[in-house]
C-alpha cells in the first residue's frame, strides 16, 4: 500500500473503556472524564501525533448481564459512569485544526431527524471534522430504560438501521441545494424557498416530511464509521461506511472480513477500494525491549478479571458468571456484538478458549492485538499490518490514561513519520475536512457510489 496509515484514537466519555481496572494504576486520570480541560489536552495531544480521528465508543444502558444485575459494572466502573460524548466536540475542536471527532450513535434510541439536526450542527461547529459511529445496541437495559418492553431483535435493529441512514441521507444530501442559501441584505432574502425541499419520506419505522432544519455543512453527511461483524452487519457496513472497524484478532479473520465486506460493496454498486479498513490496536511501548514488558506486566497486575467479565457478558450477550472458568466457550449467534464472539470462535477454529482465557486476554483492550516492544518494534508491526495484511489505518485502544497515548505520540509516532508512515509535522493536510484526510485532497462530499448519493 502506497499511502500514510491512518490513526484514531479509540476513547471513551467514561471512567472504564476496554482495560477494565486500569483507572487504579497510579498516575491514570480516567476518573478526569468528566473534565473539559482533560479532553481537550487529549485532542491536542492526538493532533500533535498526526492522529486523524478521536474515536468515541458510547452505550445505551448498563452492563447488568453478569450476575443478572449491574452490581458489578456500578462498583467496578464499566463503562459505567459515561457521558455524552457529542458534548465535549465542540471543546475539543476549539482547541485543535486538524482533527477530527467520531462519535457514536444508535439507529434503535434515537429519530433521524433530530439526530441529522445535530451532527449538521456539530459539522458546522468543526468546520467539517466530524464522523458518525452507527451503532444499533445491544444492551436490554438500554431497552427498557428508553421505553420498550425488550430489546429489538438483531434484524429488525438493522431494518430499522437502513431507514434511519435512508433518512438522515435524504435530509443531509438532497433537502436543501447547494446554492438556496442567498443571505441578501438588499433582497431581505436569506434562503430560495424553491431550492430548500422536503423529503416526504413514509416508512415501515418513520414518517419525515422535512424538509432539513440546517443548510449544508461542509461534509453535509459526517463521515460514516461503521463496525458490523454479523451477516447483517456486514451487509449494513457494506453498504454504508467509508471507514469499517475490523474487530477480528488475527491477520487470517482480518483479510476474510475485508475481503468480504469489499465484495458486499461492490454487489452493492460502491468502489470497494474507496472503504477504509481500521483494526484496534493495544500499544505497550518502552525505550527498551526489557521496559515494555515490565510495563505489560504491571498493567496487567492491575486487570480487573470480575470487570471484565461483566464487560465480556454484555458483549456476548450471556452470563459467564453462571461457567465453570475452564469451561470452553462455544460458537453462539448472539443479538449483542457478534465479532466479540467470532474472535473467539469462527476466527480461530483451531483453538479452544475457556472462560479464564478470555477473560485473561480481554483485560487489556479486548480482543485487539497487544504490541508490546520497543518504538521500532512496535512501528514494524503497524507496518506489517498496514502494507502486508491491508489495513489502512488504526484504533488505537489506551490502557493508563492518558499516558498510553503520551508514549505512543512521543515514542512511536516519530518512528513511524521516520518511516513515512506518518505525514511530517509541518505536512500541510489534505484539505480541511475529515473526509479529506481519509480519502483525498477534494473529497469532502460523500462519493458519488455511496448509495446516498444515487
Amino acid at each position: 500500500m502506497s499511502d500514510h496509515l491512518h490513526l484514531n484514537l479509540f476513547t471513551m466519555a467514561s471512567v472504564e473503556h476496554v482495560s477494565p481496572g486500569s483507572w487504579r494504576y497510579p498516575g491514570d486520570r480516567s476518573a478526569d472524564y468528566a473534565d473539559r480541560e482533560y479532553w481537550t489536552e487529549v485532542a491536542r495531544t492526538a493532533e500533535r501525533g498526526g492522529f486523524d480521528a478521536v474515536f468515541f465508543a458510547d452505550v445505551r444502558g448498563i452492563y447488568d448481564v453478569y450476575g443478572d444485575d449491574r452490581e458489578t459494572a456500578v462498583e467496578r466502573a464499566v463503562q459505567t459512569p459515561a457521558n455524552d460524548p457529542q458534548l465535549v466536540v465542540p471543546a475539543m475542536a476549539e482547541v485543535t485544526d486538524d482533527i477530527g471527532f467520531a462519535v457514536t450513535r444508535s439507529t434503535t434510541y434515537n429519530h433521524p431527524y433530530q439526530l441529522a439536526r445535530e451532527f449538521s450542527t456539530l459539522d458546522h461547529l468543526t468546520d467539517g471534522r466530524v464522523a458518525i459511529n452507527v451503532v444499533t445496541s445491544y444492551l436490554e437495559s438500554a431497552a427498557a430504560n428508553l421505553g420498550l418492553d425488550e430489546r429489538m431483535d438483531k434484524e429488525t435493529r438493522y431494518d430499522r438501521a437502513d431507514e434511519f441512514l435512508d433518512v438522515c441521507y435524504q435530509l443531509w444530501e438532497e433537502s436543501w441545494e447547494d446554492d438556496a442559501v442567498e443571505a441578501d441584505r438588499e433582497t431581505g432574502r436569506y434562503s430560495d424557498p424553491e431550492k430548500v425541499h422536503a423529503i416526504d419520506h413514509e416508512g415501515e419505522h418513520f414518517s419525515v416530511p422535512g424538509p432539513h432544519g440546517c443548510e449544508p455543512s461542509p461534509q453535509r453527511t459526517p463521515v460514516v464509521y461503521q463496525a458490523g461483524s454479523s451477516d447483517y452487519g456486514r451487509s449494513f457496513a457494506a453498504r454504508n461506511a467509508e471507514a469499517v472497524f475490523a474487530s477480528q484478532p488475527t491477520e487470517e479473520g482480518v483479510v476474510e472480513y475485508m475481503t468480504d465486506v469489499k465484495s458486499r460493496a461492490a454487489d452493492a454498486g460502491r468502489d470497494p477500494e474507496s472503504l477504509r479498513f481500521f483494526i484496534g490496536v493495544v500499544p505497550i511501548v518502552g525505550e527498551t525491549r526489557e521496559l515494555a514488558e515490565a510495563k505489560y506486566a504491571e498493567y496487567k497486575r492491575h486487570v480487573d478479571v470480575e470487570a471484565t467479565l461483566a464487560l465480556l457478558s454484555g458483549f456476548l450477550d450471556m452470563d459467564l458468571s453462571e461457567l465453570d472458568p475452564d469451561q470452553k466457550v462455544e460458537h453462539i449467534e448472539t443479538d449483542a456484538i457478534q465479532g466479540t464472539m467470532n474472535a473467539f470462535t469462527k476466527a480461530q477454529p483451531d483453538r479452544e478458549w475457556t472462560v479464564r482465557e478470555v477473560a485473561e486476554f480481554c483485560g487489556l483492550g479486548t480482543t485487539s492485538p497487544k504490541l508490546v516492544g520497543t518504538p521500532e518494534q512496535v512501528a514494524d508491526e503497524l507496518q506489517h499490518w498496514h502494507e502486508e495484511v491491508g489495513v489502512h489505518g488504526f484504533n488505537v485502544k489506551e490502557v493508563v490514561r492518558p499516558d498510553s497515548l503520551v508514549d505512543f505520540v512521543d515514542l512511536v509516532v516519530p518512528e513511524l513519520r521516520e518511516r513515512g508512515l506518518v505525514p511530517p509535522t509541518d505536512a500541510e493536510p489534505p484539505g480541511e475536512t475529515l473526509r479529506e484526510r481519509l480519502l483525498g485532497e477534494g473529497q469532502s462530499r460523500l462519493r458519488a457510489d455511496h448509495p446516498a448519493r444515487q
